[in-house]
């Protein structure tokens, strides 16, 4: 009777039918497609080649997740950079609490070659992973051990917990150049707000060649007067008066030092300058989760290395000249450490601080290649925006709109930028920074083939965007470096 009612119908009205058949016929398509599609994904989640046991997995941006399966080209040189943030901040720190229970960081079947200690080296290819085991035992892929113990070990819970002094002086230790190289410099850069009119630029220095050649160290102190005007200092060590620590944030140079305990930095400066001697005595304490982890841009010889450990932090203590000292509590303090080889290197670079969120932008313009026709080594320019949970977005912009000029201190004739401005980007995020210069200071860095003046400018912000679907706002003050050509 159905199948009679059926073709009647058929028969009767063809054209409905036949819309009817190909509505249910897409409909068929697209369940068999999505059945498709969820069966491979299951079958990918059950793939002993792929890191399981979660309920996400990481990979890195634009990863060939078949290619790594099989071990295409698209899976070789499989890593995350900067895997420690990731793991502490980004995923599992506060921000993401009430989502993330635990975040395992894993190695699955590394390439590894072994050799006998005892014996002419006869290499043996092996595959070897490794896991931080309270993480794993946390996602139920612990290994199930038959005999011993599977326990995190000092270094595990340095590497996913660790302790602030083991957190900056990680962040924040010093490094040997790949070669010795007259042009390497290596610093701690602290700048600290006194107040609307008043502000120090502190900077601890080694340069030269280190370790082999010729180096030493140098303590260089900017004071903004309230009055407008600048002091500088510096005071000059040799090379046998400067210790420097690979594992720590450490570092003294002749009678001035800085040491990290616990997370706070003591500073201790002497020098000297037109205004008189110079004896600094400060602790810079950074803010929790407001740090940026290190970027290291590499081409050849050339290396350009940068961390912020302190993007905002509080100083206390004293600052004497001559036979004045000013007490300072609950200043606004900022702390970056760079390293590289800065022949013939620029930069972009900027932070502040505004009523909610913390900013840093930069971006390097390293020396021209050697290759014929080879353009100048350059690395990507980032905005990055903080609050008190950590990192909330990484945007990246290919240029700074400046815009008038304003009479500097120093170099004589420099004019700075009045205006400045840039539009940072990622996915759907979009975000706008414009800056006004209130004060500069410029630096003749001129050489023969090297002709650039270096602004120190501080001014106030203006930030408004998208960030994740939400309305952004904030303004403030903060401080900002360029170079112009002389």
């Amino acid at each position: 009777m159905l199948l009679t009612l059926a073709f009647r119908h058929l028969w009767v009205r063809p054209l409905r039918s036949l819309f009817l058949l190909l509505g249910f016929s897409i409909g068929v398509g697209v369940m068999v497609v999505l059945l498709s599609v969820g069966e491979a994904m299951l079958d990918q989640s059950r793939d002993v080649s792929l890191v399981g046991g979660g309920e996400v997995t990481v990979l890195p941006q634009g990863i060939d997740v078949e290619a790594m399966r099989t071990g295409g080209l698209g899976g070789m040189f499989f890593a995350i950079d900067r895997a420690r943030f990731l793991t502490r901040l980004v995923l599992g720190g506060p921000r993401q609490a009430e989502l993330v229970r635990a975040v395992a960081p894993a190695i699955e079947g590394k390439l590894l070659y072994l050799c006998k200690a005892s014996a002419p080296c006869r290499p043996a290819a092996v595959r070897a992973g490794g896991d931080i085991p309270s993480r794993a035992a946390a996602l139920g892929t612990g290994l199930d051990v038959r005999q011993g113990d599977w326990r995190d070990s000092p270094a595990d819970s340095a590497w996913v917990a660790p302790s602030r002094q083991q957190l900056y002086d990680e962040l924040d230790r010093f490094h040997i150049p790949p070669k010795p190289d007259s042009s390497w410099g290596e610093w701690h850069y602290f700048n600290v707000t006194a107040s609307p009119r008043e502000w120090w630029y502190v900077t601890y220095l080694v340069g030269g060649a280190v370790p082999t050649g010729r180096w030493a160290g140098r303590v260089l102190v900017t004071h903004r007067r309230p009055d407008g005007r600048y002091d500088r200092f510096a005071a000059d060590a040799p090379s046998t008066r400067v210790e420097l620590d690979t594992a720590r944030a450490d570092l003294a140079i002749g009678a001035s030092s800085v040491r990290q305990r616990d997370g706070v930095y003591r500073l201790v400066a002497r020098a000297s300058g037109r205004a008189g001697a110079l004896r600094l005595h400060l602790e810079v304490r950074p803010e929790a989760n407001r740090y940026f982890p290190p970027v290291e841009l590499r081409d050849d010889d050339f290396v350009s290395g940068y961390v912020v450990p302190g993007l905002s932090a509080i100083a206390r203590g004293t600052i004497c000249i001559g036979g004045h000292c000013d007490r300072l509590e609950g200043a606004r303090a900022y702390h970056d450490h760079n390293w590289g080889v800065w022949r013939d290197v620029t930069w972009e670079w900027g932070s502040a601080r505004g009523a909610s969120l913390s900013l840093l932008y930069g971006g390097v313009y390293g020396p021209a290649r050697r290759q014929p026709g080879a353009g100048a080594v350059t690395s990507p320019f980032f905005l990055g925006l903080v609050d008190s949970l950590g990192v909330r977005q990484v945007l990246q912009f290919d240029h700074l709109a400046y815009v008038g000029a304003i009479a500097a201190e120093g170099a004589r004739g420099a004019e700075a930028p009045a205006r400045f401005s840039l539009l940072a980007t990622r996915g759907a995020d979009s975000v706008r920074l414009a800056v006004d210069v209130e004060h500069a200071i410029a630096t003749d860095r001129s050489a023969s083939a090297f002709r650039r003046v270096f602004f120190q400018m501080r001014g106030r912000f203006r930030l408004s965007g998208r960030i994740a679907g939400a309305e952004v706002s904030d303004t403030g003050r903060g401080f900002f470096e360029t170079y112009r050509t002389r």
